[in-house]
């Protein structure tokens, strides 16, 4: 090509492809855009509908990325480095936030940049790691304690009290139960559409659970399901109010999600496998379910009975799985015993 051919020709035509004998490469300045910058409470404004449905975790969600915000002092980034991530996580360990703690904040960020990052709105994430926690201990409610606390919401509000049984009963989550309706309840099982994991599930009901289900006769509508006519709040109120009356104030474990942890520790306890356990709990993983493995102490019983047993004449003894009758004597041996000697003189 000449240099009168090049300069006759438009910008275009002199870098839209560039031929040789083995390759042919084309530009394209089509998608070019400019950078910009956000604050995280800009990118959460913009996808959080999209990202969370409405419930209560959205809003635990919001108020996550609210702090971060205000810990960010509401800077503008147009991409997120590392350094930026590891003193976030220090300024949340410095206020007093556990590793687990820090975990739900940082996977609400991580979903926000990440669908950022996809739609082309910063161009750079950092890594997350997750902080290590450490197994807590998992406080349920006895049954004398259920009683004494039953009868303190039930002189409060009837609905209250139906609602408590059903959770402790069934192990769902309170929002799944506010969001049953009668389509929900077919003969002795319920079914859970609703749920945190996404995934519903269908359990059997007990006996008090299928009575407490049932709505007294009376005039006027009938509600959309067994417990619409409470809201979270409302049962959050009577509950504090009736823990307190029974001397359970102080206890910060004493919350509504305590029913769901006794529902699991009764089935672990009353010897139902870690599988079905997180099938009637509905937890998305297995791991979540070993919380309660340490209950199954009926599993462990053998081993008391193995190490209980006595050391004759410093051996040990004979397991108390194997066998007390006398071994038998191997079949070749007894055949060699039986078998004629030959006479040496018929050789």
């Amino acid at each position: 090509m000449t240099n009168e051919a090049i300069q006759e020709g438009a910008p275009s035509d002199h870098f839209s492809m560039f031929s040789s004998q083995n390759a042919k490469i084309k530009y394209s300045y089509n998608k070019i855009r400019e950078v910009k910058s956000y604050k995280v409470g800009e990118l959460f404004s913009a996808y959080r509908d999209i990202l969370w449905d409405d419930g209560r975790h959205k809003y635990n969600v919001s108020s996550f990325i609210g702090e971060i915000d205000e810990i960010l002092l509401g800077e503008r980034f147009s991409a997120f480095d590392q350094s930026t991530l590891d003193n976030l996580i220090g300024t949340l360990r410095q206020r007093g936030n556990s590793n687990a703690t820090i975990n739900r904040k940082m996977a609400a960020l991580s979903k926000l940049l990440r669908k950022a990052h996809k739609m082309g709105d910063i161009h750079s994430l950092p890594e997350f790691r997750r902080q290590k926690e450490r197994a807590g201990r998992i406080r349920f409610i006895e049954r004398d304690e259920e009683a004494q606390l039953f009868a303190a919401i039930k002189r409060r509000s009837e609905d209250a009290y139906r609602l408590s049984v059903f959770l402790v009963d069934t192990g769902c989550r309170l929002g799944e139960a506010l969001g049953l309706i009668w389509n929900d309840i077919q003969e002795h099982r319920v079914s859970f559409w609703i749920t945190k994991s996404g995934r519903s599930r269908t359990i059997p009901l007990t006996a008090r659970t299928k009575e407490v289900i049932k709505l007294p006769v009376t005039e006027g509508r009938r509600p959309k399901g067994p417990f619409t006519k409470l809201s979270q709040a409302q049962f959050r109120a009577i509950w504090n109010d009736a823990k307190a009356e029974v001397g359970l104030g102080a206890d910060e474990q004493v919350v509504p999600h305590i029913l769901r942890h006794t529902c699991a520790s009764r089935l672990v306890q009353g010897g139902i496998d870690i599988r079905r356990v997180q099938m009637w709990l509905g937890h998305q993983t297995l791991s979540m379910t070993m919380r309660y493995a340490h209950l199954a102490t009926n599993d462990l019983d053998g081993c008391v009975v193995v190490l209980e047993t006595p050391r004759c004449n410093g051996s040990e003894a004979e397991s108390p799985l194997s066998s007390a009758e006398p071994r038998s004597e191997p079949v070749a041996a007894k055949a060699s015993s039986k078998a004629p000697r030959k006479n040496s003189k018929s050789a």
